[in-house]
């Protein structure tokens, strides 16, 4: 009974700070979707500068501890949440993990350059590194108390105790019963959301990184007599706080708080009750790497299929299609001149460094494997190295030769490789990279210490080979070998990814469903990878023991995998010379650093993770964004030499060519289009010309012809114009301004866009404009109905362009929505509509074009000034905080109980389910509670993306009802819907969205049900 407590209490010890450290990476993760690596590297950093105030400098270990856990560690977390974290929120996984990696190498090396500095410049700092049984914040040396016999605790442990319990109290209170706790929990459950109701979501994620940061430094000043100042050893305590971060499912604080204390007495139990674990050697310290990847395997939600780490889309290739010499004429060169220059220029030392760059370069080119064409972050590289080159050692003691030896090391680095993948692979991202980083742990502390194995403290020699007259254990003839082997393997992967199985693999790692239907086995797939990375790896691994002359078990720990992925992603992954960039840069840049800038081992470290920093803007690595700029910068260069000016009003255009157009562009394209673009779908023909054909923005739509578009008329007749309209150009008014006196909209094409409100057929177009029927290139635009001049537009778009991934979805829309009006946009399925919305709501940003709220340009503001500025949008779906309860909903859009109470005697259902979780509502419940906010507290204006969405017949009644009662209250209601015969009866004015254009907008009454309904069938007659 007496060993059961001692466990429990000293389990509860490291629990609380397992608990603190994983609360922490929650409340990070959930208010940026990052999952920080470097989590322990900070608790580390704050311990090693409470350690040099206190010890160091002599400060009292109480005012020395504030300062660390109230002012360093979050200011640490601002400034890395502004430099770095929110621009690598918009990067990749890979690059996400990749960079916080970078920041888990820099930090610690950071501080412990920064103690020898200050010793250089006399300051009475203390030595740091590996330092330990240091004083606590408590009384040094501890006191302690008997409980039992056998049983005590001391001052240090019943610190950590009543600290971790003051700030459990502290976070509930925060979270449950402030306002700022409300906030953060409803980023956590819809970041975009919280945007969408004026809140900022970057100054929550400040905040969160700011308390993040501090339960951190506040988790390493209390375990430092604990823990002494090991960064190793504090980066092993935030891997395995990871796994209580796993059981809260990274969204729940409350549960990883309770999982890192129940995680901390678990592994004392497992270590001191199983009995077995004293014949294996390093099983009692592997105990939490075994919980660690049992609760990624149990715990872990499966958001991809079979491993898919990200969806990061390839950088573009600007020497795709280019012949052989141009792709790799520079590579070859370089790699003939270095041969060269190792028997004509190197010395002998410098002969070895580039020998030990080019065997370093054969390791990286795993990585292309597994993360540049797998997009799987793999953390076990350094297992798979070792594990080779100790089997080679071990089979050449034994008399095997070296090339024997090499296959048999290089064969069994594939098939670890391949039994850690079949576990791992149904993990992702953050996961699959914590799994793989946990078997690495358990193979440095279980497998390479069986004696038979690791070859005891001295490891195994690996002699370099000789191959016919070749000797290399001649560096130069090493190294020249060692290119030749590099350009035969890069050769390899080139065929590879050129093969099916390499667009096999390349078509999981960008659509893995999508490769699943079409007959790939995803699993399969993935497994190759893994296992050939790890065969890339131990060959590679061999060779760099070769040159090393000898192998033992510490020469390529976990820790060291960690450096290695860092260097080489940061120069660039994806092709094998940027691997060997990589290897070569790592193993010359401390060198250099030394004869030139300063002989600390640290600097050449710091610099490394650094590198893996900067992928926050260069997700591709540096090598491959110097030739993407250069090749950007000709293009720039190439499209300023070719644009000139038109003749008549541009000297140099091209014969017969319309004024203003590109020399080189199709007549019609889209403005900004490249030379040789298809025009645009909806530029008017020609006389006797066949209509243009572009590519159809719906899925199944036959081409030129997309479904809910109406076709355009045959050759040498005119489109027929649409109902209530006389076919004749119209011009469209701005805001306030009177009908008939504005200027024409922006775009012009034929169908081209006239927003609710414009001027009527006929009307002026404004001093000092040609009428628009005369103009060339505007033939056929569509007028719109005329307002009653004294309402005011609330909300306008003018020539909006809008589209993602660099394609555009919306090409040129107008619309506008005036105070007490609804207006309906309607039209199929891919017409644009809920982009409309998000452009409108100010959550995608327009590529041309503007915004005006209430007359002012919003075109830059984000969602949360728009909010502010009354424009709400009740986005597809529902717009609530499932995680929430139907009152803490409320009370984010109405702060004052009174108000809320108003909401309840309106709706007596939601007040009756005022502590129910909104997500478990139905959703006629859930829809209501988004708008009946609303009635107490009308918007300016109101964006209602699909508000029937999934609902009863009898639930629609309801909620239009509630926009119209909002209309009646003066709120400008932009509705979208695809069920035109549900909304005409409470629209105004209804506009009808088409391939990303206004193709009609008129008042209601005008609107034709027969002509609509050929519309959206894509019926031209």
């Amino acid at each position: 009974m007496g060993d059961l407590l001692v466990f429990v209490l000293s389990g509860l010890v490291s629990g609380a700070l397992y608990a603190l450290l994983a609360t922490g990476l929650v409340l990070s993760y959930s208010a940026s979707g990052l999952f920080n690596f470097a989590h322990g590297a900070t608790a580390y950093l704050c311990a090693l500068v409470f350690y040099e105030l206190h010890s160091g400098l002599g400060w009292p270990a109480v005012p020395a501890a504030l300062l660390v856990v109230c002012v360093l560690a979050p200011g640490l977390g601002w400034g890395l949440d502004r430099l770095m974290f929110r621009r690598l929120a918009r990067a990749g996984e890979s690059a996400q993990i990749v960079a916080t990696i970078g920041l888990l190498v820099a930090l610690p090396a950071a501080g412990l350059w920064a103690v020898e500095l200050l010793a250089d410049a006399g300051a009475p700092v203390r030595p740091a590194e590996n330092q330990f049984g240091l004083p606590g914040v408590g009384p040094s040396p501890a006191r302690s108390w008997r409980l039992a016999d056998g049983v005590g605790v001391d001052s240090d442990q019943l610190i950590t105790w009543a600290v971790t319990a003051v700030v459990a109290a502290a976070l509930w209170v925060l979270l449950r019963h402030t306002r700022l706790g409300l906030r953060l929990r409803a980023s956590v459950d819809d970041r975009s959301l919280t945007e969408l109701r004026g809140i900022s979501a970057d100054r929550l994620s400040s905040v969160a990184w700011m308390i993040a940061s501090g339960l951190a430094g506040l988790a390493g000043v209390l375990a430092t007599p604990l823990l002494g100042l090991s960064a190793h050893d504090f980066t092993l305590f935030l891997f395995v706080s990871a796994t209580a971060a796993v059981i809260g499912r990274f969204a729940s604080v409350p549960l990883a708080f309770a999982g890192g204390l129940g995680l901390g007495v678990l592994q004392n139990l497992v270590a001191g009750y199983a009995s077995f674990a004293e014949s294996v050697t390093g099983f009692r310290t592997a105990v939490p790497f075994l919980i660690l990847f049992g609760g990624l395997l149990m715990l872990t939600r499966r958001a991809r299929t079979a491993g898919v780490a990200s969806a990061d889309s390839p950088p573009p290739d600007h020497l795709a299609g280019a012949p052989w010499g141009r792709r790799w004429g520079v590579w070859a060169a370089g790699a003939g001149l270095l041969c060269v220059a190792l028997y004509t220029v190197t010395t002998p030392f410098w002969s070895g460094l580039l020998a030990q760059g080019l065997a370093v370069g054969l390791v990286f080119l795993s990585f292309t494997v597994v993360t540049g064409l797998g997009a799987m972050v793999s953390l076990a590289q350094a297992t798979f190295v070792t594990a080779s080159a100790l089997v080679a050692g071990l089979l050449m003691s034994r008399g095997w030769p070296f090339v024997a030896a090499l296959a048999v090391g290089t064969c069994a680095a594939a098939a670890l490789g391949a039994l850690v993948a079949l576990p791992a692979l149904r993990l992702g991202g953050r996961s699959l990279a914590l799994a793989t980083l946990a078997l690495a742990f358990l193979a440095d502390q279980v497998l390479f210490q069986m004696r038979w194995l690791r070859g005891g403290d001295a490891g195994w020699a690996v002699p370099r080979p000789v191959v016919g007259p070749v000797d290399l254990s001649d560096d130069r003839a090493l190294g020249v070998a060692l290119v030749v082997l590099i350009a035969l393997v890069a050769a390899g992967l080139g065929a590879l990814r050129g093969s099916p199985s390499g667009r096999a693999m390349l078509a999981v790692r960008s659509a893995p469903v999508a490769a699943m239907a079409s007959g790939v086995s995803v699993l399969r797939t993935k497994l190759l990878l893994f296992t050939l990375s790890a065969g890339l790896a131990g060959f590679g691994g061999v060779m760099y023991a070769s040159y090393n002359t000898r192998i033992t078990a510490t020469d390529f720990t976990a820790m060291t995998g960690l450096v290695w992925l860092a260097v080489v992603v940061a120069a660039g992954v994806r092709r094998p010379p940027y691997a060997v960039v990589a290897g070569l840069v790592y193993a010359v840049a401390p060198r250099l650093l030394s004869d030139w800038v300063t002989e600390s081992a640290h600097l050449p470290v710091i610099l490394f993770g650094l590198a893996g920093l900067a992928l926050a803007n260069d997700p591709d690595g540096y090598c491959a964004a110097v030739p993407l700029r250069w090749a950007k910068r000709r293009a720039r260069a190439g499209a300023g030499r070719t644009a000139a000016p038109r003749a008549g009003a541009e000297p140099g255009a091209e014969p017969g060519a319309e004024p203003g157009a590109v020399p080189g562009a199709v007549p019609g394209a889209e403005p900004g289009a490249e030379p040789g673009a298809e025009p645009a779908p909806s530029a008017a023909p020609r006389s006797g010309q066949a209509p243009p054909r572009g590519p159809s923005d719906v899925a199944g739509a036959r081409p030129g012809l997309p479904a809910g578009v109406p076709g355009p008329a045959p050759s040498g007749r005119r489109a027929p114009a649409p109902p209530g309209t006389g076919g004749t150009p119209a011009p469209v008014p701005g805001p306030g301004t009177p009908a008939g006196s504005g200027p024409l909209s922006a775009g012009g094409d034929a169908g081209a866009r006239t927003p609710a409100g414009a001027a009527p057929p006929g009307a002026g177009t404004g001093p000092g404009r040609a009428p628009a029927s005369r103009r060339p290139g505007r033939a056929g635009r569509v007028p719109g109905p005329a307002l009653p001049a004294g309402r005011g537009v609330a909300l306008e778009l003018r020539g909006i362009r809008a589209g993602y991934d660099g394609g555009n979805v919306l090409h040129g829309v107008d619309l506008a929505v005036r105070r007490g009006e609804v207006l309906a946009v309607l039209g199929p399925n891919g017409a644009g509509k809920s982009t409309a919305c998000r452009v409108a709501a100010g959550l995608l940003p327009a590529t041309g074009g503007s915004v005006l709220v209430a007359g002012r340009d919003a075109t830059r503001d984000g969602p949360v000034r728009r909010a502010r500025a009354g424009v709400l949008l009740a986005p597809e779906g529902r717009g609530i905080f499932p995680a929430l309860t139907l009152e803490e909903n409320l009370a984010l859009y109405l702060e004052d109980a009174g108000d809320r109470r108003a909401v309840y005697d309106r709706f007596p259902r939601l007040g009756e389910r005022r502590g129910v979780a909104a997500g478990a509502l139905s959703g006629g419940e859930q829809q209501m509670l988004s708008l009946a906010p609303l009635l107490q507290r009308p918007p300016a204006v109101l964006i209602a993306d699909e508000p029937s969405l999934g609902l009863a017949p009898r639930v629609v009644e309801e909620v239009y009802a509630l926009l119209a009662e909002l209309r009646g209250a003066g709120c400008a209601v932009l509705l979208v819907e695809e069920r035109a015969d549900a909304v005409l009866g409470i629209a105004d004015s209804v506009a009808f969205l088409a391939r990303g254009r206004v193709s009609w907008c008129g008042p209601r009454a005008e609107v034709d049900a027969e002509r609509l309904t050929e519309s959206y069938l894509g019926v031209v007659r």
